[in-house]
């Protein structure tokens, strides 16, 4: 069978060959669950966890890591810096990168001791490690961001969230999000 004469009906076979070549070169992200047994998702986080507190990273659990996986990173920041009424920018608060993919959680306090082969960014005090929660006004959200990555990045030298997102563009196999909330003196 020769697909010429078939005018239109050819071009939209190719494209839909195309197309699913695209698909099959760029497979979707699978979806990971990231939990907090401190905080429900879009609940308010315990004041432990802020600056009003112990200013310690609370716990967390994932799962649905895709087996291609070879990395994960974790990024948490705070988009409605400095007024959840008028933000202005993006707040970071916690940059890793580096875990195992068989990795399913991170104990309360994590931070201070990170799993073998885990590696920190800078947050925007412009330090490595977690910065809890300290809205100068208002109740913000605070994204806790999973990705699982199909390359296991080389040392970045304490990268900011923006380069630690650059070098892992193509490589983004899976995604997990759970927001908390968090407003002073509540």
């Amino acid at each position: 069978m020769s697909l010429r004469g078939l005018g239109p009906a050819r071009t939209f076979l190719i494209s839909a060959l195309m197309l699913l070549g695209q698909a099959r070169a760029h497979p979707p992200e699978a979806r990971m669950q990231i939990t907090s047994s401190s905080f429900t998702h879009q609940g308010s986080i315990p004041a432990k966890y802020t600056c009003e507190g112990s200013d310690t990273s609370p716990p967390l659990a994932w799962s649905g890591v895709p087996a291609s996986a070879k990395s994960l990173a974790l990024i948490v920041d705070d988009p409605d810096a400095p007024d959840p009424k008028a933000p202005k920018m993006t707040w970071v608060h916690w940059v890793i990168y580096g875990l195992a993919p068989q990795t399913a959680s991170l104990a309360e306090g994590a931070s201070k001791s990170l799993p073998s082969g885990t590696k920190e960014g800078l947050n925007d005090w412009k330090k490595t490690g977690y910065g809890g929660p300290c809205p100068p006004i208002g109740r913000h959200r605070y994204f806790f961001k999973l990705y699982a990555l199909d390359t296991v990045l080389p040392d970045l030298r304490k990268p900011s969230k923006a380069e630690l997102l650059k070098a892992m563009e193509g490589h983004i196999v899976g995604t997990g999000e759970l927001i908390g909330t968090y407003q002073k003196g509540q």
